[in-house]
């Protein structure tokens, strides 16, 4: 099914998500993250390589480690936090991510900007 989309396609879709993506692979290191205009924790292409472990505050590297280790593990299918950040709210999810064969190849990140889905009361079933 992928193979009918581009790589070009597949990058420009995850960048054109409303949440900000991530991707640690197996041995910690950052292989990947989108870079869409709307990036709450801003990337630069020098953090593609990096241990993920070196792009967080000394303070929290060992929360790091714990999330890493546990969805590895297979302990956690997933790790979550919210921090209030200029007024708004910031939702961060951690989620292992599997190979076809069930192993684990690495660590998805998604962050997100949940503010204004904070808001949301009733229902909206048409387009206004």
């Amino acid at each position: 099914m992928l193979d009918q989309l581009s790589l070009e396609t597949i990058e420009a879709i995850f960048d054109a998500l409303p949440a900000e993506v991530s991707f640690v692979d197996a041995d910690d290191t950052v292989r990947y993250y989108s870079k869409g205009g709307r990036r709450i924790f801003k990337r630069t292409p020098a953090v593609i390589g990096r241990k993920v472990q070196n792009c967080h505050p000394k303070k929290s590297v060992h929360v790091v480690q714990q999330v890493l280790d546990d969805l590895r593990a297979g302990r956690r299918e997933e790790a979550a936090f919210w921090i209030d950040l200029n007024g708004r709210k910031m939702y961060i999810r951690y989620f292992p991510v599997s190979d076809k064969n069930g192993d684990y190849i690495g660590t998805l990140e998604v962050t997100q900007d949940i503010t204004e889905i904070k808001t949301i009361e009733g229902q909206r079933r048409l387009l206004d």
